[in-house]
């Protein structure tokens, strides 16, 4: 497995977690991916929300949530990578950890994301 999508199911598991309790949580390993997530959650659900305006940030499955706002990191604020390759790990993420719509659902946000940007 690469090992720059074995960072990114960790900090997706990670974020993941957070998302249950983040007041008490230790997370098992820390990663930059993670932590920028965290820094930067509020302006992340903001794109989310901006770009999936028929689901609100409290319906969206944890898992599906975890991914796009490791996306939309990735994509807005730490774009190391091309954002095709951001946007593949992520249907890819989906398609591991989430549900048997879950690719779609993250596709279509963030193709919208990526349209308005």
């Amino acid at each position: 497995m690469d090992v720059r999508h074995q960072r990114r199911i960790e900090a997706v598991e990670t974020i993941f977690a957070y998302s249950f309790n983040h007041s008490k949580f230790k997370p098992p390993h820390s990663s930059d991916l993670f932590e920028g997530v965290v820094r930067n959650l509020s302006s992340i659900d903001s794109i989310i929300e901006k770009h999936a305006p028929k689901f609100p940030i409290d319906r969206i499955s944890k898992i599906d949530l975890a991914i796009l706002r490791l996306a939309v990191y990735e994509l807005e604020i730490q774009p190391i990578e091309p954002k095709k390759v951001i946007i593949n790990e992520a249907i890819e993420l989906a398609k591991e950890l989430g549900g048997d719509k879950s690719h779609l659902f993250i596709n279509g946000v963030l193709g919208k994301f990526i349209t308005n940007t």
